[in-house]
Parts: structure tokens; C-alpha cells; sequence
């Protein structure tokens, strides 16, 4: 059987065991159109008004509800992670490797997003939409921007140590709080056995916060129906018609990297396998994509992978720097909006700049947020080394934000499986991982 059958199949028998998130899913499409239909041929009612504020209420409540866990759940995840693993020799194989995967994955991401974008052209459907003027402004500040080489990229790695951990820490700045609790951990660790108080103390908290979660879980599928709801009511089907090139660009790209880029990974990298894994975190990949949000994806993208067989080890030191630091799909959406930008406007790219584009796109992509439309925010960064900003493509960032929550919901998905990938993998290699537990049916059936 062809392995993206046995990918499908997988993802059958999660939907399967979580039919009532799945359905909620569904049925959030199916109201969000119906509901996108009445109001593009009546006048919004009382009625109609309420509906909406009472799903966007009850979507909105939900994601709320998640963050509010993730700030102590990363922190205390990661301090036990790296105190956990204790030996530095060990330290060091967990961190060379998982940056290696992660670069790996981001790197395949970046290429596969630059070469749809060349080849089907997506912006060319849309140039009758850009003002000449605009298109005449957007490419003189390119050529001088090129020819000044004006860019800020160590201002921006500075920014990212922080200088005051608490107000990183009040801000929800995601990048220098991991920097912070890393630095943390790792002296911790350095100490020995002195510093059993303070870990015991974060073994607490992680526990509080997994039964936080756990009962925040009860509530996904309504949350995710009132979510997808609100989102397709927005905007309806009908705006993907003028946009369609780009859109079918993210979609191939993004199922290329689903159905090729993982499974290779895993294939020459671990012994796991493939069909299993992602039954394994199908119920990740679906709040996931109803959530848009990396960040309050993670309490389950850890329970799916510790309760089906990888160590709490490897789960509590991998998988929050993964959810913080690598967004491959959001850096192959990156690199295809821009370039989309750029044919939209007529501005011509050099391939020494498509280079930058790829490059900035995977910094960029590890400086977003985990949350709703965190990656169409730090495309600033890389417009930023042509001289641009978004108000001066606001014509064409128009036809990205039209569409960004339905893209938002399948990087997102990626985002957290390209995670759970390398996690598993870094298991395996350092066998931490439990076969009988990832093949066991009494496994599945306590996540949701």
C-alpha cells in the first residue's frame, strides 16, 4: 500500500476515534457557509448578529483557555526536560539532533514553497487587482532598498535575548522566554542534586497544568465548531476563486511536506512507524487545524505522544522549543506569500534575493507567535530587507488576509506534526520510545 494511502488511512482511524471533533469541524464549515450566504443577500439580523457573537464568544473562549496554560506549561516543561536528562554528553545529542531535524525540515519547507512559487506564478492572478501606482511605488522602493542593503537582522537576534525576563514573561514574548528558561534549566541542571526543590516544584506545576488541560479538552469540539464557524462566515468559499493559483500553491506545498518530507524523515532517520505515528496524533493534527494555534495545540500534542509510548524525557525538552522555534509550514507559506507579493507588483527577484527570501522566511518563521495569524505578521520581517512594509502592499496583503485563516488552520496543523516528527524520531534514536505502548489500542483511548 502507497504511503500517503497509509497516512490517510491513519488520519481515518483518529477521526474515527474522535468523531465528535470531526464533526465539529464539519459542522462549523457548513454553518460558517450558510451562514457567509445570509448575509451576503440580506441585511445582518438581530438573530444573525447573536449567533455570531455567541460562537466567536465560545471560539474565543476556548483558545483563551488554552493560553492560559502554556506560558506555565512551557516553563515547567522544559526546566524538568533538561534537569531530566541531567547528563550534558546526553544534553548535547538532544539539542545537536533536534536542530538538526528542524533545519532539515525547514530547509526542504523553504524549497518546495520557492519552487510552486516559480512555477505556478500565483501573483499573476491578481496583478489586474494592484493600482499601477502602487505596483510603480512598490518596485522604486525595492531597487533602492536592494542597492542600500538595508536590513536589521542582528538588531533582531539581539532582540531576542532578553533583557528583562518577567516583562518577556508579562508580554507573552514566546523567543526570549524559552531563551530565558533554557539558561535557567541548564544551571539548574549544572547544580546537582541541590536543586531537587525548585524541579519538584515545576514537576507541580506540569502536572496541575496537564489536568488543567485535561479538562479543558471537554470542550473541543464545541470550541472548534464555533471556531471554524466564525472564520468560513467571514469570508465564504467565493474569495478563493480570484486567488485560486495561490491558494493551490500553499495546498500542494503543504501536502507535499505531509506526505513526502515527514515520512521521509522518519523513514531514514528511526524505525517508526509511519502509519502508526500519525494515527497516534491524528487528535493533535484536528484541534490543531480547528485551533490555528501552535501554542494551544501543545498540552495535546504532549499528552498524544507521552501516553502512546514517547518519554516524558524527550516530550518535555523537544516539543515546547518545537512549538516555539520551528514553523516550517509557516515558513513555506512565508516564502510563497512574499513571492506572490512581489509578482503581484511586478517586482522582479534575483535568485541572491530568493536566497534571502528562504533564509529570512525560516528566522522570521521562528520568531512567530503560536497563535491565530501569528505567520502573516512576521512576513513584515522579510518585506523588510526589500525596504517594505505591509501598508505599502495593502492592496495585495488584502487578498492574504482574506484567505489567512483557512491557510492559518493547515500550517498550523503542519507546524505541530513536523514537531511530534522530530520528537518521535529523537525517541527512537535514543530509545525512548515504546513500542508496546504505541501499539497498544488501550493507549488510544484516554487523550479526548
Amino acid at each position: 500500500m502507497k504511503l500517503h494511502m497509509q497516512i490517510l488511512i491513519a488520519l481515518g482511524l483518529g477521526i474515527k476515534r474522535n468523531g465528535h471533533i470531526f464533526l465539529g469541524l464539519i459542522a462549523g464549515i457548513i454553518l460558517g457557509i450558510v451562514m457567509h450566504a445570509y448575509n451576503a443577500t440580506h441585511e445582518p439580523t438581530t438573530l444573525y448578529n447573536v449567533i455570531y457573537a455567541i460562537l466567536n464568544f465560545i471560539g474565543q473562549a476556548f483558545i483563551r483557555l488554552i493560553q492560559m496554560v502554556i506560558i506555565p506549561l512551557i516553563f515547567s516543561a522544559i526546566v524538568i526536560g533538561i534537569s531530566s536528562i541531567g547528563d550534558n554528553k546526553q544534553l548535547g545529542a538532544f539539542g545537536i539532533k533536534m536542530v538538526m531535524y528542524y533545519t532539515i525540515i525547514s530547509v526542504a519547507a523553504v524549497i518546495i514553497g520557492t519552487t510552486l512559487a516559480l512555477v505556478i506564478h500565483p501573483g499573476d492572478g491578481v496583478q489586474s487587482f494592484i493600482s499601477q501606482k502602487s505596483a510603480v511605488e512598490t518596485q522604486h522602493i525595492v531597487q533602492d532598498a536592494i542597492a542600500q542593503q538595508q536590513g536589521h537582522i542582528a538588531e533582531m537576534f539581539i532582540n531576542l535575548i532578553p533583557a528583562n525576563p518577567m516583562e518577556a514573561l508579562a508580554k507573552g514574548e514566546m523567543v526570549p522566554i524559552i531563551i530565558f528558561i533554557m539558561v535557567f534549566a541548564i544551571a539548574l541542571a549544572k547544580v546537582g542534586e541541590i536543586n531537587r526543590p525548585v524541579v519538584s516544584f515545576f514537576e507541580s506545576i506540569f502536572a496541575a497544568t496537564m489536568k488543567v488541560t485535561d479538562g479543558i479538552m471537554y470542550l473541543a469540539a464545541p470550541g472548534i465548531f464555533a471556531l471554524t464557524a466564525t472564520a468560513i462566515s467571514s469570508f465564504g468559499i467565493s474569495v478563493f476563486s480570484s486567488i485560486s493559483k495561490y491558494f493551490l500553491a500553499i495546498l500542494i506545498g503543504f501536502a507535499i511536506q505531509l506526505f513526502v518530507v515527514y515520512p521521509i524523515i522518519m523513514k531514514v532517520f528511526s524505525k517508526v512507524p509511519v502509519r502508526l505515528f500519525f494515527a497516534a496524533i491524528a487528535e493533535a493534527m484536528m484541534v490543531g487545524f480547528g485551533t490555528a494555534s501552535s501554542s494551544a495545540t501543545l498540552p495535546l500534542v504532549i499528552a498524544c505522544c507521552e501516553k502512546r509510548g514517547i518519554s516524558h524525557k524527550v516530550c518535555s525538552f523537544v516539543l515546547p522549543l518545537g512549538v516555539t522555534l520551528n514553523f516550517d509550514a509557516t515558513a513555506m507559506f512565508q516564502v510563497i506569500a512574499v513571492l506572490f507579493l512581489t509578482q503581484a507588483y511586478g517586482v522582479a527577484v534575483e535568485p541572491l534575493q530568493l536566497l534571502q527570501i528562504a533564509v529570512l522566511a525560516i528566522v522570521a518563521s521562528s520568531t512567530c507567535a503560536g497563535i491565530p495569524g501569528g505567520g502573516i505578521i512576521t512576513i513584515a520581517l522579510v518585506l523588510n530587507s526589500f525596504g517594505l512594509t505591509p501598508t505599502q502592499m495593502v492592496e495585495g496583503f488584502a487578498f492574504l488576509f482574506a484567505v489567512d485563516r483557512i491557510v492559518d488552520m493547515f500550517r498550523t496543523m503542519l507546524n505541530i506534526t513536523s514537531d511530534a516528527v522530530v520528537t518521535a524520531v529523537i525517541a527512537d534514536n535514543e530509545n525512548e520510545l515504546n513500542y508496546d505502548m504505541l501499539t497498544s489500542e488501550e493507549s488510544y483511548k484516554d487523550i479526548i
